[in-house]
């Protein structure tokens, strides 16, 4: 089922996310809805306060061939190096901001059936598992960015970029 995505200014969105306790079937169903609502949008990322819900749920799919990943009460153990790049969010719609990320991370979470994962994410999928654990903690992508740009405007620059060379 695809579920609306709450926008900048729903205090949701500001606060800190409750971790999950319970594995069971309903967690399942949200996440399954997470992700089909992630890939309408379309999106590579969504957390669990995104579509209203205070809990400490991420589903994310980079694209990278690895599949979805589903992450229940994720935290982020270990970081290195720096990238820098933009981003978008579901939730904040219209903008793109230039943000400095670590460029690997270890998340330590749980899947929807309460059994314990450690994954390492570098580059792109780093990234975004960074800018949606913010989202777990109030924080977002806006918050951290060095230079905001309309979409639109961002889209124009990087045409511009290509034809220049």
């Amino acid at each position: 089922m695809i579920l609306p995505i709450v926008q900048e200014g729903d205090p949701i969105l500001r606060q800190v996310a409750r971790p999950v306790r319970k594995f069971n079937r309903a967690l399942r169903k949200l996440m399954d809805d997470m992700l089909e609502t992630m890939y309408d949008a379309p999106g590579v990322g969504l957390a669990a306060p995104q579509i209203g819900i205070s809990r400490r749920i991420v589903v994310a799919d980079v694209g990278e061939g690895q599949g979805p990943f589903f992450l229940v009460n994720p935290e982020i153990t270990e970081r290195s190096g720096s990238q820098e790049g933009y981003e978008g969010c579901l939730s904040v719609q219209g903008w793109v901001g230039e943000v400095e990320r670590y460029q690997r991370v270890v998340v330590h979470a749980w899947d929807p059936y309460g059994r314990e994962q450690w994954i390492r994410a570098e580059d792109f999928f780093a990234r975004c598992m960074q800018h949606e654990v913010d989202h777990l903690n109030g924080i977002l992508y806006k918050d951290r960015a060095t230079r905001m740009v309309r979409q639109r405007d961002e889209d124009d620059e990087r045409a511009a970029a290509e034809r220049e060379g």
